[in-house]
């Protein structure tokens, strides 16, 4: 079993930036592929970033390339994704997530096994 709880929601003006923070149980962190997914009201769950195990590899939707960078502190057993250049299309309630088997589509909700409670972020116009 693997916990995780996020932080860092917010409530920000267009074109602030936030900081989520996720950090996990367990003593396999640095082994686990990570996501992070997001709702927005009245919409389906989907994809945002995610990032391998070492951290190398990094992936994005495409709505959000270029001003969201997913990272993480395999010392810290903490997952982060820092977001820029915020606009009200970002508000949703964000999930960090777990891989635990590494594999399948890092893209897909099937892929991951554990998920955090969600953090809340609004952005204002």
């Amino acid at each position: 079993q693997v916990q995780l709880v996020e932080s860092g929601g917010g409530l920000v003006q267009a074109g602030g930036s936030l900081r989520l923070s996720c950090t996990t149980s367990g003593r396999s962190f640095s082994t686990y592929r990570l996501g992070w997914f997001r709702q927005a009201p009245g919409k389906g769950r989907e994809f945002v970033a995610a990032i391998t195990r070492g951290g190398v590899g990094t992936y994005y939707a495409d709505s959000v390339k270029g001003r969201f960078t997913i990272s993480r502190d395999n010392a810290k057993n903490t997952l982060y994704l820092q977001m820029t250049s915020l606009n009200p299309e970002d508000t949703a309630v964000y999930y960090c997530t777990v891989d635990v088997h590494v594999y399948g589509d890092l893209a897909l909700l099937a892929t991951y096994e554990y998920w955090g409670q969600g953090t809340q972020v609004t952005v204002s116009s």
